[in-house]
């Protein structure tokens, strides 16, 4: 204990050494010795607001305000590079001679009308998938190819030509190592990657909840961002696996609007809007609003969805360094079954059962669940060097529901399926807030690139899960076949579902009840040498955790200090090598089977890759070795207690090493392509504290790991001559040594999955066309519990066998 305060001690002692140092560099007169003040136009004259400017040799950044200005200042004399990005418009570069304790003025003109904006996306010549910076939830100011540590992004672009209608859509496809196991689809995604399920993150802040959070529709979503390893810098405690953050869409100053209408199998009808704008003539004040309509069927017998999204956003511009942005989200789905299982007695993929058995019975009520979410942010340009940002969050999440299952042993080798029937009601209540600072100062020649600040949050869960008949059974008495699925169960056969107190107080005599409270601090420095050739990033996070549980005995305090180190070169401009160590710490909730509380997650990541910028930076690739220890990690032990609960317990230690390979950008016009894969060996390699003799574990692989993994996806749309603004597009995943449960070798089938489609673009409109499963494999496994015992059953599920979606989209 004396050791972990006084690392604490020395922590904190560091972090206001540092705060004393950054201080009076802000106190400071920031009026500049040399500056650059400059205005952005279109080819007819307007302002050019909102657009990213960049000044190539400090590799520092801006935007225009409404009128088209920027400005950096503090400027050593010399000769510098302004550089222009606008979507739609070619890249501008314009060389500015800088003298000394004089400000220069430049005016840049871009080449594309606002007409001809919508024409260049649509022609292909945008590159679409490669993405040079993460965004500002993330905090950091330095372009991906600089920072020491695998982080990939999936643009919304790429989501588009995917068809995409939510976060558990195939998005994982897009990242090397990323899979994800199906589990209740309606509700959440369940993600891995590098051996251990990821957090889910939105605009920068862990959201993840004990059942959740709910899936985001792909209409809010602008882009997601996978950040392999621990990631402290994200200022929130996260796996060591690391972590996907989706990034919500934001007012962009533009007025741009769109709507889409979708079409596809199993009766899916979809409608999406976005409008993007402004609501005052000078600009302060803009709109983002994103609306989603979905119906449909499942593949399994009666199983549907209905679903609806709406988000939106308001931004009000104070001045030209400060604004306040206002985001509200409301999701609500209604559906029958939470999850598309398949039952035997035999095995895994069991011949007998076709591809659209329904386990549950059409004759139940329907389940639905509403997310309410609101984020208030408050970003402030202190100087051209430094700026502060804070947001808060509040999600409010509920569901009711209701499922069946079978008991242990309750399935039988002919097939009969005894069932039992439960509820399935949760809500969740989750706070948080974040405050940052982030700027860049000067000792020498050396750089600072200074992020620190404080991350705090509450999250809290309730749920009831009661079982209210152990053996549900159709008319007569008849038991469900597998093989031979007869629905209807009888009315008086299905117990009433008693929801006259609220799930907050029957939650109050179950083990679904939780809280945990958070407080973290975090200070990062990079520091750039040569020039910026060789960058070091030096870092630390304290964090404070508190879980509460229903009774006291469950109830857990941590604090805990996780440093980070990463080292970066750039061999060439488009070149760079980094190593990066880097830990975490994640706490737990809920109990094992000794009804003892979980002790927190904790990892640590060791790390080393090479990125590189190819054809004229319009490709990247990106590989990457690891090697990642987690200790405490809780895993479904795939049997039950005698109230039918999952039983959870905590490893010792699990190592996973792998190598990853990632290949994004725009190969030639026209042909945008992301390719990747990766191979992981994650293993347990120390035993667990609970072990039980003749149970142990050491040398079984981490359960829902994918040893070998590939995928691919290739657009073309064709450039000139009589199919101009045809395209094609196809896509493959492959996933092999599979392995689910407890076990040392592995025991579900590879997968592999062809997809393939047409589209057209012209003008205002664009057409899609995309068949999934292309080859209609109807066994394509993504989720699976093995039989604990020889007289036990199986429960998998497989994919949809061959489907279409089409989409038509029109921008005005």
């Amino acid at each position: 204990m004396r050791t972990q305060l006084n690392r604490v001690a020395r922590f904190i002692a560091l972090s206001l050494s540092a705060i004393a140092f950054i201080l009076p560099a802000l106190a400071a007169d920031v009026e500049p010795l040399s500056a650059i003040r400059g205005k952005v136009v279109t080819s007819d004259g307007s302002p050019a607001a909102f657009v990213s400017v960049q000044l190539k040799e400090k590799n520092r950044g801006t935007t225009t305000n409404e009128k088209g200005e920027f400005v950096f200042r503090r400027l050593q004399a010399g000769r510098y590079t302004v550089q222009v990005y606008l979507i739609g418009y070619k890249m501008t570069a314009q060389e500015v001679e800088v003298k000394q304790d004089e400000v220069t003025a430049v005016s840049i003109q871009l080449e594309a009308t606002d007409a001809q904006l919508k024409e260049v996306v649509i022609n292909g010549e945008k590159n679409k998938y490669k993405m040079d910076n993460v965004s500002g939830s993330l905090r950091l100011q330095t372009p991906i190819l600089n920072v020491p540590q695998n982080i990939q992004v999936v643009s919304a672009e790429l989501l588009a030509d995917q068809q995409v209608f939510d976060i558990v859509d195939g998005i994982t496809r897009n990242v090397s190592g990323a899979t994800r196991v199906g589990h209740w689809d309606n509700q959440y995604a369940q993600i891995r990657m590098r051996g251990s399920k990821i957090p889910a993150f939105r605009n920068g802040m862990n959201i993840e909840a004990s059942w959740g959070p709910t899936k985001e529709d792909a209409a809010v979503i602008d882009r997601i961002e996978f950040v392999k390893g621990p990631a402290g810098f994200m200022l929130a405690a996260g796996e060591p696996g690391g972590s996907y953050n989706v990034v919500t869409k934001k007012p962009t100053g533009q007025t741009r609007q769109s709507a889409s209408l979708s079409m596809g199998s199993f009766s899916t009808y979809r409608a999406a809007l976005d409008f993007d704008g402004k609501l005052s003539k000078d600009a302060k004040w803009l709109y983002r609003l994103n609306v989603a309509l979905q119906d449909n069927d499942y593949y399994t017998k009666y199983n549907y969805s209905k679903r609806f999204m709406i988000a939106p956003v308001l931004k009000y511009l104070v001045d030209d360094r400060t604004s306040v942005t206002l985001e509200y989200t409301y999701q609500t789905s209604t559906y029958l079954g939470n999850g598309n299982y398949q039952f035997s007695n035999k095995g895994l993929l069991d011949e007998g059962i076709g591809n659209d058995f329904f386990y549950q019975d059409p004759a139940l009520e329907p389940s639905w669940l509403k997310d309410h979410s609101v984020y208030v942010y408050l970003d402030h340009q202190i100087n051209d060097k430094w700026k502060a940002h804070a947001q808060v969050a509040y999600f409010n999440f509920a569901m009711e529901g209701n499922s069946m299952w079978a008991p242990a042993k309750g399935v039988s080798a002919n097939g009969d399926m005894l069932r039992y029937y439960s509820l399935g009601d949760e809500a969740g209540e989750n706070t948080f807030g974040q405050v940052s600072l982030s700027g860049e100062e000067f000792t020498g020649g050396i750089r600072h690139r200074i992020l620190g600040g404080v991350d705090m949050g509450t999250k809290k869960f309730w749920g009831d899960f009661r079982t209210l008949a152990n053996d549900v059974r159709l008319a007569g008495g008849a038991i469900f076949n597998v093989y031979n699925p007869q629905y209807g169960i009888p009315f008086e056969n299905l117990p009433t579902l008693d929801r006259t107190r609220s799930v907050r107080q029957r939650a109050a005599n179950s083990n679904y009840i939780s809280s945990v409270n958070y407080f973290s601090f975090y200070l990062q420095d990079e520091l750039a040498f040569f020039n910026d050739a060789l960058r070091l990033t030096l870092a630390g996070r304290y964090t404070k955790a508190q879980v509460t549980s229903r009774t006291k005995a469950a109830d857990k305090n941590d604090d805990v200090v996780t440093p980070r180190v990463g080292l970066s070169y750039s061999i060439t401009k488009n070149t760079s090598i980094y190593g990066l160590y880097d830990q975490s710490f994640v706490p737990v909730t809920g109990l094992d089977s000794s009804l003892k509380p979980f002790d927190p997650l904790k990892g640590n990541n060791l790390e080393f890759g090479v990125k590189r910028e190819w054809l004229s930076g319009r490709v990247t690739t990106t590989f990457a070795a690891y090697r990642i220890k987690r200790v405490g990690d809780k895993v479904n032990m795939n049997i039950k207690d005698s109230r039918g609960a999952d039983v959870f317990e905590q490893l010792g230690e699990t190592t996973s090493k792998g190598l990853e390979l990632d290949i994004t950008g725009q190969i030639v016009k026209g042909l945008n392509v992301t390719v990747n894969g990766a191979i992981t060996d994650s293993k347990i390699t120390k035993e667990s504290p609970n072990v039980v003799a003749g149970k142990e574990t050491v040398g079984n692989i981490t359960p829902n790991t994918a040893k070998y993994l590939m995928n691919s996806w290739v657009n073309y749309n064709v450039q000139q001559g009589f199919l101009k603004n045809f395209g094609i597009q196809a896509g493959t995943q492959w996933q092999a040594e599979r392995s689910v449960g407890a076990t040392k070798t592995s025991n579900i089938p590879n997968y592999f999955r062809v997809d393939g489609g047409l589209n057209y673009h012209t003008g205002k409109m664009s057409i899609g066309f995309l068949v999934n499963n292309l080859l209609d494999n109807r066994k394509l496994l993504t989720a699976a519990s093995m039989a604990a015992t020889p007289t036990d059953f199986y429960s998998y599920i497989v994919e949809a066998r061959r489907n279409f979606r089409m989409t038509v989209t029109y921008r005005f």
